[in-house]
């Protein structure tokens, strides 16, 4: 299922959007999903059954997601965040009942027939990803090279001309002052990359299954500190204590910070088959 543009739909109409597939079986006993708000100005969230699997649906004013509005959404950080803030509590909801795919924001069909007919098409992968993600759970895990330490701190500049300019020898010095201070933090950097991989490597020993994600590099607003792991992992729900017991033992045994986080509904997972 994927998002469909709606250039032919009357703006006055309402379309389906799609937030997750169960199983048949344990979406039916989801009905308190109907209970929430779902998308701005959409109608009741409920249960689209289709043989063995059931979407939760919710319709929409074909309006509010053409290609123009929804560009434009995009555009707006809050607004944007409103939207998806609205999708992650839906699909939370039917993931807290049984194995759920979500699917992705503004994930769009013209009405339900055809909503159903994708369910169809693509049951044999949905069957194969709801048996993956049952009792799984998403967690993420990041670790950050330490603090820039005051000593490796920029130095200032030196130069100018003016009556304060040093001699030769202290320029020398400022020089090979400022080649160790970048050898410093290069090997700082070199060392932390290690314990990334270490850790990676140990918590993929646990997990179902791990993804790499893009790092940030500088935390904004932060104390220096750089992204040098961003992943996440698939972990068995009887297997999340012993998660969190070995990430406070990698962060005491190598010194790095180590952020864990979740249990996420598996986002990251429902692409692979």
């Amino acid at each position: 299922m994927t998002h469909r543009a709606h250039r032919d739909q009357a703006p006055d109409t309402g379309v389906t959007y799609v937030f997750a597939v169960c199983r048949g079986t344990r979406a039916t006993r989801t009905a308190d999903i109907t209970g929430l708000v779902g998308m701005p100005g959409g109608a009741a969230v409920r249960l689209l059954p289709s043989g063995p699997l059931t979407a939760v649906v919710q319709t929409v004013p074909a309006a509010d997601f053409t290609d123009e509005v929804w560009q434009s959404r995009l555009s707006d950080p809050r607004e944007i965040e409103r939207y998806a803030r609205a999708h992650h509590e839906v699909v939370s909801a039917a993931a807290a009942h049984g194995p759920a795919v979500p699917l992705p924001l503004a994930t769009l069909y013209h009405d339900d027939g055809r909503a159903r007919r994708a369910l169809d098409d693509e049951a044999h992968r949905f069957h194969r990803v709801l048996k993956r993600i049952a009792h799984h759970a998403e967690w993420g895990v990041k670790v950050y090279e330490p603090a820039t330490a005051p000593e490796e701190a920029e130095p200032v500049s030196v130069g100018g001309g003016g009556p304060e300019a040093p001699a030769a020898g202290a320029g020398l010095a400022y020089l090979n002052r400022r080649r160790g201070i970048q050898a410093r933090r290069e090997q700082r950097r070199e060392r932390a990359r290690s314990v990334a991989e270490s850790v990676d490597a140990e918590l993929r020993e646990l997990a179902a299954s791990s993804r790499r994600l893009r790092t940030h590099g500088a935390v904004p607003g932060g104390d220096g500190r750089v992204h040098v792991l961003n992943a996440t992992y698939l972990v068995a729900e009887h297997r999340s204590e012993e998660l969190g017991l070995l990430v406070r033992g990698l962060a005491e045994r190598t010194g790095a910070l180590i952020e864990l986080t979740g249990p996420w509904v598996p986002y990251s997972f429902v692409g692979e088959v």
